[in-house]
């Protein structure tokens, strides 16, 4: 399979020098309110700790050592947005899910959250998209500006629709975490193909009612989190999503055609037994560029800018 060529920016009516992964940045922070020292999105979050266990059948997908070998696991549980104080049990952020495994010299970093497609196809449309939510001088976004810019760009609001569908996640550890991008995978005969990757909790969804919901605090993801953890932790089994010829490949406001039913692969298992102080996580980025041989770089848009954007995060929230 031959890999596609990065699509090219759309034409627009900005200037170029505009629309870059700095700008973007600058956008979400400007959404959430500036806060200091935190990332742009999913800046409320846990560090955890734990190891990933391969499965019989990950050379099938993949000869990628991250992969087919047993390793520790860095990972960290976030809230969506850049307000580290958003309550847990709003309903329009996402939950996401980042987490490093592999050997010394073979790690790769997932990035995946609870919805299987992002808000933005290009950066052009994702900045845009940031631009029309910008709060005024009451603190509030123009509601005329965002449905005029969604009704332009229906597609930016099939992640929101996915998410308004389903229940309330009740728990860290039982949500179903997505990639919305479609990643290369070489196996070991050399095969390549796409995949998606999805995680999924072995002892089932966690899910609350809208009653159910206002009643928990702020924080009760967090404390969840905690007491799963106190008593003895919690597994995800990590499994690929096979691809066909003809999936959007290039645009991750797309699922595949009958993504929910496709054949699945499992890669492995992740369990997760431990806290970890927040510092290793803070102190550096879940970087998606950072892939071992054996998983490429999917070819869409915003993967190539996700790569810059984290660095650039990075770097505000260390000199703020």
């Amino acid at each position: 399979m031959s890999t596609p060529a990065p699509v090219k920016a759309q034409t627009s009516s900005l200037p170029v020098q505009d629309v870059s992964p700095g700008a973007i940045v600058d956008a979400l922070k400007t959404v959430a309110g500036n806060p200091p020292k935190v990332r742009a999105s999913f800046a409320k979050g846990q560090c955890v700790r734990g190891t990933f266990t391969p499965s019989s059948e990950v050379f099938q997908v993949t000869r990628s050592a991250s992969f087919t070998r047993p390793s520790a696991v860095l990972g960290r549980f976030s809230i969506g947005g850049g307000n580290p104080k958003v309550a847990d049990n709003n309903r329009t952020v996402l939950r996401g899910l980042a987490f490093k495994l592999g050997p010394q010299g073979a790690t790769s970093d997932i990035l995946v959250e609870n919805a299987p497609v992002h808000f933005a196809k290009s950066m052009e449309q994702m900045l845009r998209f940031l631009q029309a939510r910008a709060p005024g001088p009451d603190g509030k976004p123009d509601a005329a500006r965002v449905q005029t810019f969604s009704e332009a760009n229906p597609e930016t609001l099939n992640q929101a629709h996915y998410v308004a569908a389903r229940p309330l996640p009740g728990s860290f550890a039982g949500t179903v975490y997505w990639g919305v991008h479609s990643f290369p995978a070489t196996n070991a005969k050399g095969e390549t193909r796409f995949i998606k990757f999805k995680i999924v909790p072995v002892a089932g969804e966690v899910t609350l009612s809208d009653e159910d919901a206002k009643a928990k605090q702020p924080d009760f993801l967090m404390q969840d989190l905690e007491d799963r953890i106190a008593k003895g932790g919690f597994r995800f089994d990590v499994l690929a999503l096979l691809g066909r010829p003809g999936d959007p490949t290039m645009d991750v406001t797309q699922r595949w055609p009958d993504e929910d039913a496709r054949v699945a692969v499992r890669l492995g298992t992740i369990a997760i037994t431990a806290l970890e102080h927040n510092a290793p996580c803070d102190g550096t980025i879940f970087n998606p560029a950072n892939l071992a041989d054996g998983i490429g770089h999917p070819p869409d848009e915003m993967f190539e800018a996700r790569q810059a954007a984290y660095a650039v995060s990075l770097g505000k929230r260390r000199s703020d």
